[in-house]
């Protein structure tokens, strides 16, 4: 079987897109492909692989494999360089439009050149989820999770839960370098109290408009980028009073920045660039 696919990455966070508008493949395989298709020594190499569709609910569709073959409710970096392929491709004829993930619709927002290349996206994150048993995680009913005491190995972290379509929990420290993202970061991902895994967030305030940013995501493992988990750091800084609701943060992600805005109407918007890395066929039996 020969599968037409494009690398790409947002903020070096790296995924292998298949336009499905042209190309058909078969349920059964998906997670498959996409653990042979991530691994670098026998496949192409990334964080995953994304399908972009057709939908009826939206313009376009996007759902994301992690590169262990589990499925991904919402991937803020998939969806900047899914608006970029679908409208520079021609799947989307216009500057603004819908995309629809496992988790929701979300609104895009592509800023073109006079070639008609896509050079920065916008996307209406939709409003961060705070509830307990929503992100989910263990615990009270109706309660939040805000500066918790979370005890993991032999460690003692202080943590703010939010859910944008998928679970993060945000510590802060004091040094970003000095974060424990490698040993900490797959325990906590597994710990029993998030039924469904989580995305672990380390943070550093620079200022209340600015901070340093690293993840160990669920299903991935060390990434360059999170969106999502750009857009849950900015909102638990400013749960905490370290940020200022409604005004502009500036994410310093391993693979560059984000500008992240929590607005008055509760909905947050993230901006930042999407870069195609190579396009090719794939072959698998």
């Amino acid at each position: 079987m020969k599968i037409p696919f494009t690398k790409m990455h947002g903020l070096g966070n790296s995924y292998i897109y298949i336009d499905l508008f042209h190309t058909d493949l078969p349920e059964d395989r998906l997670a498959e492909l996409a653990i042979k298709m991530s691994n670098p020594n026998t496949g192409i190499g990334s964080d995953g692989m994304i399908l972009i569709h057709p939908t009826e609910k939206a313009d376009v569709g996007m759902r994301i494999f992690n590169k262990d073959g589990s499925e991904g409710m919402n991937c803020g970096n998939g969806l900047r360089c899914t608006a970029k392929y679908a409208y520079e491709t021609g799947i989307i004829d216009k500057k603004e439009f819908t995309m629809q993930t496992k988790a929701n619709i979300v609104h895009a927002i592509v800023t073109v050149n006079e070639q008609r290349v896509v050079e920065e996206v916008t996307i209406d994150m939709g409003k961060p989820i705070l509830q307990r048993e929503q992100i989910p995680m263990l615990g009270e009913a109706g309660t939040t999770v805000l500066n918790e005491s979370f005890q993991v190995a032999d460690s003692t972290l202080y943590v703010t839960a939010v859910s944008m379509g998928n679970p993060h929990i945000v510590s802060f420290v004091e040094n970003i370098d000095d974060a424990p993202l490698t040993t900490l970061g797959p325990i906590i991902e597994k710990d029993k109290r998030f039924p469904e895994g989580v995305n672990a967030e380390f943070i550093e305030m620079v200022s209340d408009e600015e901070l340093h940013f690293r993840v160990w995501e669920r299903g991935s493992g060390v990434t360059e980028a999170c969106g999502t988990g750009a857009c849950a750091a900015v909102v638990a800084a400013t749960l905490n009073n370290k940020a200022a609701k409604g005004k502009k943060v500036v994410v310093h992600l391993a693979g560059g920045d984000l500008t992240i805005e929590w607005k008055q109407d509760d909905h947050i918007w993230m901006t930042g660039g999407a870069e195609i890395i190579a396009s090719g066929n794939y072959y698998v039996g």
